[in-house]
């Protein structure tokens, strides 16, 4: 039978150098494609047919000048024979080449850099939703590729919550905590959710960057610009993405932000903040250190010690949302990263951090806003 690589489809992403078919089985030598207009690569989401009972070996050789070649080391690639449950690979790291193993069953195999989220799935999720009671949806807008920018309102209450994820596409992490976030929230019988949406607003953007998304990028849009680099001065022309949600935002006003991204080297959960803006208050620090720290007791997936590093005072980049936003309207924004290795501090030998935590930490983290949302 054929061996075939192949990623043409949704947020596919690989071009195939070689494949060798032996007696001892396949090997291909492989590249991970830039993002369109872009040095940024990281990404990569692909099939592998006719090698059902074969020894696989796949090697990504142009791993070593990707956009973090710190994180490779210890990572395992994702791959699923159904393209529902995703486990990990037997993979390594030397010399720029990451080569992944597989023994696969089936004779159609998947591989990627995280489990996908795709354009459909994204779909079904926002109609889910805006079906579901209270819940409003609005299109903001379109992308350079002319794809709807979704938004989701629910609830009734003073406060103003925006959450907003895939700023960065292959951060698919993001939109698996997003279904933890809409699965709690527009649950009826769930007491935190009743207690949120009678104290608060919440706009939801489950997907920023639609066109990255289809188009099996890292870190970019379709013009090749990383949105999170863009809330000083967006624009229709480069940025739309961010140019509509930040003009929804000015409608409503901000009192809670979380940006939701992956990072590719720390092996575990934390979030970022809004130091060194220059109208920084007391207040706003302190509702975020408590933020962090009571999630830090609430769940162990969830930890302080590691993170990026503190901006000095007056030295926050405001092209970043959650420094803009903290700037722009006072709020208490802040940056959650998930890790595309495992969570070192509590390992899954299977799955390492995977869609399932994703989606419980979404719901956890609405837990610890509810214990603190009068304060907001």
């Amino acid at each position: 039978m054929t061996i075939s690589i192949t990623s043409a489809f949704d947020s596919g992403n690989i071009k195939v150098l070689s494949i060798n078919d032996t007696p001892d089985g396949v090997r291909a030598e492989l590249e991970i494609v830039r993002d369109h207009q872009s040095d940024f690569y990281q990404w990569f989401h692909f099939r592998v047919a006719g090698v059902a009972g074969r020894e696989v070996e796949l090697a990504i050789v142009n791993c070593g000048a990707s956009a973090y070649p710190g994180g490779w080391p210890g990572y395992r690639a994702r791959f699923s024979e159904d393209r529902d449950s995703w486990l990990l690979a037997d993979t390594g790291y030397a010399d720029g080449t990451l080569t992944i193993r597989l023994a696969p069953d089936s004779n159609a195999v998947w591989v990627a850099y995280f489990a996908p989220y795709s354009m459909e799935r994204h779909h079904d999720l926002v109609a889910w939703a805006a079906c579901q009671p209270g819940v409003a949806h609005r299109e903001l807008g379109l992308t350079l590729d002319g794809q709807p920018l979704d938004l989701l309102t629910v609830g009734e209450g003073e406060k103003r919550v925006w959450l907003y994820a895939r700023q960065h596409p292959g951060e698919t992490m993001a939109e698996w905590w997003m279904e933890g976030v809409l699965e709690r929230l527009l649950d009826e019988e769930d007491a935190v959710a009743r207690l949120l949406r009678a104290k608060a607003t919440f706009h939801i953007v489950p997907n920023m960057n639609p066109d990255g998304s289809r188009r099996g990028h890292l870190r970019t849009n379709a013009a090749g610009v990383n949105l999170n680099r863009e809330w000083h001065e967006p624009s229709m022309a480069q940025s739309p993405e961010v140019f509509l949600v930040r003009a929804a935002m000015d409608e409503t006003g901000v009192d809670f932000a979380m940006d939701v991204h992956g990072d590719e080297a720390i092996a575990a959960v934390f979030i970022a903040g809004f130091e060194g803006i220059p109208s920084i208050t007391e207040r706003q620090l302190s509702l975020y250190h408590r933020y962090r720290d009571t999630l830090a007791a609430r769940t162990p997936d969830f930890q302080t010690r590691l993170g990026y590093p503190v901006a000095g005072d007056g030295r926050a980049n405001l092209s970043m949302s959650t420094n803009q936003l903290a700037e722009r309207f006072g709020a208490v924004s802040m940056t959650l990263e998930m890790p595309f290795k495992d969570n070192d501090d509590l390992p899954d030998a299977d799955f390492g951090w995977s869609p399932a935590r994703s989606i419980q930490l979404g719901k956890d983290c609405l837990a610890v806003l509810a214990e603190m949302i009068d304060e907001i």
